[in-house]
């Protein structure tokens, strides 16, 4: 019974890494279609928004991907030596994924989201000093 679970849990392991992998692969495509689509031609702002479109597609897919891992180790009896490759499995690519994300966003996902500030209201009296 318990190999029979730990055998179609494995299957989901090994699927839910492909699911991973494939929305990397066609993250890629629909961020040139997007790209291309939404600007009309190769311009810097459809270079911009495949890029943006790129990574974001990529880090969905890291995190499936470690999600995946973690439930092919569980599934197993973990070695120390199978729990340290998931670790640095995990840390590897949540290392890549916080620096996608500052790539992405410029900033670290704890910081507060920068807000311009506000131009002068038109109305607003003006300071003669």
């Amino acid at each position: 019974m318990i190999e029979t679970l730990a055998h179609y849990i494995d299957l989901i392991a090994k699927f839910v890494e492909v699911i991973g992998v494939l929305i990397m692969f066609f993250g890629l495509f629909f961020a040139f279609y997007r790209g291309i689509r939404l600007t009309g031609g190769f311009t810097h702002d459809s270079y911009v928004e495949i890029r943006q479109t790129v990574g974001k597609s990529i880090l969905l897919g890291l995190e499936v991907l470690i999600a995946a891992d973690i439930m092919a180790t569980v599934v197993t009896e973990p070695t120390l030596g199978d729990v340290l490759v998931l670790g640095f499995i995990v840390l590897i690519r949540t290392f890549l994924s916080l620096s996608l994300q500052v790539e992405l966003e410029g900033r670290f996902p704890w910081q507060k989201e920068r807000t311009p500030p506000e131009p002068p209201s038109k109305n607003a009296p003006i300071d003669p000093s």
